[in-house]
């Protein structure tokens, strides 16, 4: 069984992020770009499925600019088998990237689809589901635990009450949660075996998708500085504050 892995270059959850004076976007420069930590839990799930033998091959797949080959070297390092990029520098949305998945999925045929459940840059949640209706697949969502059996994999899910077990048939897209796994490191021969290994390179046009932007961003802006807090002496003067200034209590 193949699985493919959708990972999505990002700007690394360490860094601070800086607006441009323009308020056009956020500025990107000499800003270092990791791999989105959901995916790379995406990514441990897929390669630990590989070692169990329920797995034959690992594939990750990216779509963006040409620098996306970095993450998609360092998914290799971790432990998958081939790349996949597909090219294009229009500002991808949710709806594009799952049209690209879609037809990425019909030619390499995967049994199973993992994906990171959001991306910490736009925190949409789409994608995965996305890919899964226009590719007529089952679907679980915030996945905590994946058994892969024969034929199907049961999947807990993380919902508002607690707890949910669901049983999909494959193939499936399967979206990771924070506690499925623990994301490994890459070691340096790894490393150096990752730059050898196949990266296929296509064009939205070479697969036929539109990735046309739908959306179209007219501000960004930073939030609001928080203001200090302060001290207070008894607690009197706390409910006071909190009835009279902050208008949290009548």
């Amino acid at each position: 069984m193949k699985v493919l892995v959708a990972i999505k270059r990002v700007v690394d959850y360490n860094v601070n992020i800086r607006v441009l004076s323009d308020n056009s976007g956020v500025d990107l420069n000499n800003v270092k770009m990791s791999v989105n930590p959901f995916d790379e839990i995406a990514i441990e799930e897929a390669v630990r499925l590989k070692e169990a033998g329920t797995a034959e091959e690992v594939i990750v797949v990216s779509v963006g600019a040409s620098n996306c080959q970095e993450q998609i070297r360092t998914a290799l390092a971790l432990g998958a088998d081939r790349g996949i990029l597909v090219e294009t520098e229009e500002d991808m949305q949710p709806l594009a990237i799952a049209k690209v998945l879609k037809a990425i999925v019909e030619k390499e045929e995967p049994g199973l689809i993992i994906a990171g459940k959001q991306a910490i840059d736009g925190d949409n949640s789409q994608t995965g589901q996305m890919l899964a209706a226009l590719a007529g697949l089952s679907q679980a969502a915030f996945a905590s635990e994946v058994q892969v059996g024969d034929g199907t994999a049961t999947v807990t899910r993380e919902v508002d009450g607690g707890l949910e077990t669901v049983t999909v048939k494959l193939p499936a897209v399967i979206t990771t949660d924070l506690r499925l796994n623990e994301p490994r490191y890459a070691s340096l021969p790894n490393i150096m075996k990752a730059k050898k290994k196949p990266i296929d390179t296509y064009t939205p046009e070479d697969l036929g998708v539109d990735v046309a932007p739908r959306l179209k961003t007219l501000k960004v802006t930073a939030p609001p500085e928080r203001a200090g807090g302060i001290i207070v002496e008894t607690v009197e003067e706390l409910v006071d504050k909190l009835r009279n200034e902050a208008k949290v209590i009548s």
